[in-house]
């Protein structure tokens, strides 16, 4: 029987990890190359494959490919570009499978989140009914950990060591300098509708007592006053208050704290800093001397300090998509299972694509403490082993090296362009 081809591609916000996830797939693809034939990358994820700007991987080096395990963002670029539903434009669909036909691909593995797992389901289906069948395999990633059927998301560990690492030492800042300087610092994170991220700031917390003193989670609904009081009895007993807040925070009705008004790429809400809205309801109400902090792109780019268990998660995953493939596996994602002993273990594990588009898993009610501002032992030994272990890149004069690839494209088969 010929060999197929394969085809990568990397979906969405990227991570910390995420080319951990390709080095799995490339190397693991490398190692069956009696099975498969090349592997191609989608030049800026999956319009790559509609634009047909295929990137030869075989092109890479050994070196460069290993050098993915310790590189963060996407290295054969993303995008943020939804997939419109079969009903409203098969064309698209029906594209991407005529541009796998012309390059020979039977293999597609799609690295992103929740919307990307839908597309690969929809490929699967389409491919048979289109008489090229496509063996589509979901590599999971995403910072914001709310993906079902998988403990964790690979992407999420090391962002929420960054953030425990970041209210640490921002804690330690402000204290020092609370007596005659801010006596407020808000931390904004990501986190849309489920508060990992937000939680994971609590991981920073030694003591009782200790900073962050309030966290604000989209699955609690924001109660002004509440929040107000907290604020001010923590710098009354303290001399000082630490906020760690998810960019999704929100009221009772589901407003966003921060809704600027418009949409992304996907649908999404825009929004517009959660952190200076607080900031100016404390300066209003409170008069308080404040600052904030946006993490933004810084905490899901800090491969410096990237959770050892969270690289390591990223590459299996990917690696085990390909066995999963050469197995006859389809329309599934690999997962991670946690061992249900007294110490942290995990394996790989499989879900079905079916269970997993389109659905969002939020911190459960267990996880967070009573008053809903910060977290419980459960939500604690949930979280702490995800952060687990150092992955330091190799560093050249004081600055981390990461790998730059050649991403050289094949030449196009099919005369007509995308027009999307």
């Amino acid at each position: 029987m010929p060999k197929k081809n394969a085809f990568y591609a990397q979906s969405g916000g990227v991570t910390a990890v995420i080319n951990a996830s390709a080095c799995g797939v490339i190397e693991a693809a490398r190692e069956h190359h009696d099975q498969i034939g090349k592997v191609y990358a989608g030049l800026n994820g999956i319009l790559g494959a509609l634009r047909e700007e295929l990137i030869d991987v075989s092109l890479e080096s050994v070196d460069s490919i290993t050098a993915l395990r310790h590189t963060p963002s996407g290295a054969f670029g993303s995008c943020r570009y939804k997939l419109k539903s079969l009903e409203d434009n098969r064309a698209e669909y029906e594209r991407l499978i005529e541009v796998f036909r012309a390059h020979d691909i039977g293999y597609f593995f799609y690295n992103g989140g929740g919307d990307s797992a839908d597309t690969c389901l929809k490929i699967s289906q389409l491919s048979e009914t289109m008489g090229y069948p496509i063996q589509a395999i979901h590599i999971p990633k995403t910072v914001d950990n709310d993906l079902p059927h998988t403990d964790n998301c690979p992407g999420f560990g090391s962002v929420a060591k960054y953030v425990a690492v970041s209210t640490k030492e921002a804690a330690l800042d402000v204290a020092s300098m609370c007596d005659t300087s801010t006596k407020v610092f808000i931390l904004e994170v990501m986190g849309r509708h489920a508060g990992w991220i937000a939680a994971a700031g609590a991981l920073a917390q030694e003591h009782e007592g200790d900073a962050p003193h309030i966290i604000l989670l989209p699955e609690v609904a924001f109660d002004r006053e509440k929040f107000l009081t907290k604020v001010q009895q923590t710098v009354d007993e303290k001399g000082f208050c630490v906020v760690v807040a998810s960019e999704g925070a929100q009221y009772a009705d589901g407003t966003f704290l921060a809704d600027a008004g418009t949409t992304d790429a996907f649908g999404h809400k825009q929004l517009g800093g959660v952190a200076p809205t607080l900031a100016t309801m404390i300066k209003d109400e409170l008069g308080l001397k404040y600052h904030w902090a946006l993490a933004d792109y810084l905490q899901r780019a800090a491969r410096h300090i990237a959770s050892a268990t969270d690289v390591a998660q990223a590459y299996a995953v990917g690696h085990a998509a390909v066995e999963m493939a050469l197995n006859g596996k389809n329309a599934i994602m690999p997962c991670i299972l946690r061992d249900s002993g007294p110490e942290y273990g995990w394996s790989i594990g499989e879900a079905p694509l079916s269970e997993v588009a389109n659905v969002e898993k939020m911190m459960p009610r267990e996880y967070i403490s009573e008053d809903g501002f910060g977290i419980t032992q459960a939500g604690r030994d949930y979280l702490l082993p995800l952060i687990q272990g150092e992955d330091y890149p190799p560093y050249k004069d004081g600055v981390p090296q990461y790998a730059r690839l050649k991403k050289q494209l094949v030449e196009k088969k099919l005369e007509e362009t995308f027009k999307g």
